[in-house]
């Protein structure tokens, strides 16, 4: 399977995807500064990363990036009401 790369999608925008996620990648400019949008299209979460963070995630080293990609960290966990 080669690298697909980003993709465009019509009234969505750009795309970055694997076979684990999907996410719209754009800029914002509604605030003081530009800055990332990030839409998880699986559940419709979306963040905004500054310059500052996103210059962290660069210099962060190896291990670290490692421990936040595990999904059975945060992302699978469920509250006390069955609540994500």
């Amino acid at each position: 399977m080669g690298d697909r790369g980003p993709f465009d999608i019509p009234d969505i925008g750009p795309v970055v995807g694997s076979e684990f996620a999907e996410v719209t990648v754009d800029v914002d400019n509604e605030g003081n500064s530009p800055r990332l949008r990030l839409k998880d299209l699986r559940t419709g979460r979306v963040r905004y990363l500054d310059a500052l963070e996103l210059e962290t995630l660069i210099w962060l080293p190896e291990g670290h990036l490692t421990q936040l990609l595990d999904p059975s960290a945060d992302r699978w966990k469920e509250g006390p009401s069955g609540q994500r």
